[in-house]
């Protein structure tokens, strides 16, 4: 009788809350639903007659019966209160998010609290559920994230080619050098351009020289490997570093981008474009004062190769 009372007392409490924006589940140890509020029948369509004396794990199997007994034991042995936030579960009860129009997700987020009820005896055999909506406030962040991250890959990325820009390359050579001089690593450095491209711009104009470099970019970016960094240093000019790969290797992987590139055919306004690169290719060494030293090493193997009849890779 005086537990019949005592969730007679509770319930009309709780009822007060009924029109409030949160869901209020009350479980005993057994983890039997005693108190079910109109926001968890609104969301599970599970109208309290229907769920009350019965398991919660029967009716939302999604609740792993470990993890929530690992989370609801602390409350009812030290009768202190414990939280779940959506970072470390996105929700407890899988109910749909019921904003489909305006929200960019079907379900709905949850953090969760969950404290004790003692009884005037002051044992705790009952503890309740507080189920709050972040719906919102997740997608919000979320969409913050992903627009920074949007935003911080277009600062790296040059928008014609897809591949990074001059500055983020640099400063991925720069990070690559030094991971060479500490290691005394065997990584290469490739620089190439297109061979003549005045002349391309001039005989068929900027948009299909444009063409040309984003298709040499493609080539690129089908020939190195996902470890490898790419980047448009300007103009029609690209360069590569390449992890881990010494002159050698370098020197066929510079031949493999040269080939694919003398055989590629480029189609503008129904013109066929071909053309051709020159390449520049140096292999890290302990002597280079810094990168930029680097740099300049393939640069001078670009220009022997401009120099001596173009079409072709220069190690230098």
């Amino acid at each position: 009788m005086q537990r019949k009372a005592e969730l007679e007392d509770l319930h009309w409490k709780l009822d007060l809350l009924g029109s409030i924006e949160v869901g209020i589940v009350v479980i005993n140890r057994q983890f039997e639903v005693q108190i079910w509020n109109e926001f968890m029948h609104h969301h599970s369509g599970i109208v309290p007659s229907q769920i009350r004396d019965k398991s919660v794990l029967e009716f939302f199997p999604e609740i792993d019966r470990d993890w929530f007994k690992q989370k609801t034991d602390p409350v009812f042995k030290l009768k202190s209160p414990a939280f779940v936030i959506w970072e470390q579960r996105p929700y407890l009860f899988k109910f749909a998010s019921y904003r489909p129009v305006t929200s960019a997700t079907e379900i709905m987020y949850q953090n969760i609290t969950l404290f004790p009820l003692a009884s005037l005896s002051g044992e705790v055999e009952h503890l309740c559920v507080v189920v709050y909506d972040v719906t919102d406030e997740v997608v919000s962040k979320q969409r913050l994230a992903a627009a920074n991250e949007k935003l911080q890959m277009m600062s790296r990325v040059d928008g014609l080619t897809g591949l990074f820009n001059r500055r983020y390359w640099e400063e991925c050579c720069q990070l690559e050098f030094k991971r060479c001089q500490r290691n005394q690593g065997s990584s290469s450095l490739m620089i190439l351009d297109i061979d003549h491209f005045k002349k391309i711009n001039d005989t068929c104009g900027h948009p299909a020289g444009d063409q040309v470099i984003r298709s040499l970019a493609q080539i690129i970016k089908q020939t190195v490997r996902e470890t490898d960094i790419a980047g448009r240093y300007g103009g029609e000019e690209f360069t590569i570093v390449l992890p881990d790969t010494d002159a050698h290797n370098a020197r066929q992987v510079a031949e493999r981008v040269r080939q694919r590139a003398e055989s590629a055919v480029v189609t503008h306004e129904g013109r066929e474009i071909r053309f051709t690169i020159s390449l520049g290719v140096s292999q890290f060494s302990a002597s280079f004062k810094d990168h930029m030293t680097w740099v300049e090493h393939a640069d001078q193997g670009l220009y022997q190769a401009k120099e001596s009849g173009r079409n072709r890779t220069v190690l230098r």
